[in-house]
């Protein structure tokens, strides 16, 4: 996909994928982060905006011009087909974005070049896409009641809902059956920390030979 070596990070919601890229990003990895990036593209003026709302209509469009993302939601776990729709919206405009920053960062001058790149993909394992287009995949996986713990504490969603969303996901058998790397982040802080730092040692060897 490029000149720098990836490594697509992955995991179910409430994973806790957002901290390790955090502890990775501090020992010195450059971070691309697809969720952040389709923010930007539905943002208002976005770049997938005016297609959102062709496709889906105002209804989807909130008052200050962003997608409204809760209304989005209802609609696609209502109709699944529309969320192929949506999909065949944002993916191409992620992936060329992605693509973009990948060659910024592989262009940078040598002082300031990342040893490697994480690529978070929240579904790496369902899209079919960035399986073959990154030279690692790390999954960050966790106990599911761990994982419907951590979401509910951060978010209004009953139990039944974050378990709706988690079936909607590839299973951990899933996810674990393509990884290349797992941390386990299902216990301390500095557990986790020290994970990272092990892997961190792997990629920066694993790039220098790439």
């Amino acid at each position: 996909m490029s000149s720098v070596f990836t490594i697509g990070l992955t995991g179910g919601i409430g994973s806790g994928k957002s901290k390790v890229a955090d502890l990775f990003i501090e020992r010195g990895a450059a971070l691309v982060d697809t969720d952040e990036i389709a923010h930007r593209l539905t943002a208002p003026g976005g770049a997938a905006i005016a297609a959102i709302r062709t496709a889906f209509g105002d209804g989807v469009i909130a008052p200050d011009g962003r997608m409204d993302r809760a209304a989005m939601r209802a609609l696609v776990f209502a109709a699944p087909a529309r969320r192929k729709e949506l999909e065949g919206i944002l993916h191409p405009l992620i992936q060329a974005t992605v693509r973009d920053e990948l060659s910024r960062l592989a262009e940078a001058d040598l002082a300031f070049r990342p040893p490697y790149v994480l690529i978070a993909v929240p579904l790496l394992v369902e899209s079919g896409h960035w399986l073959h287009r990154v030279d690692r995949v790390l999954v960050v996986d966790c106990p599911e009641e761990v994982q419907v713990a951590r979401v509910m504490a951060r978010s209004n969603l009953p139990e039944s809902q974050v378990r709706s969303i988690m079936a909607a996901q590839a299973s951990r058998a899933q996810r674990l059956a393509v990884a290349h790397a797992v941390i386990d982040n299902g216990g301390s802080l500095a557990d986790t920390a020290a994970q990272v730092d092990r892997l961190h040692a792997r990629f920066l060897a694993e790039a220098a030979q790439a």
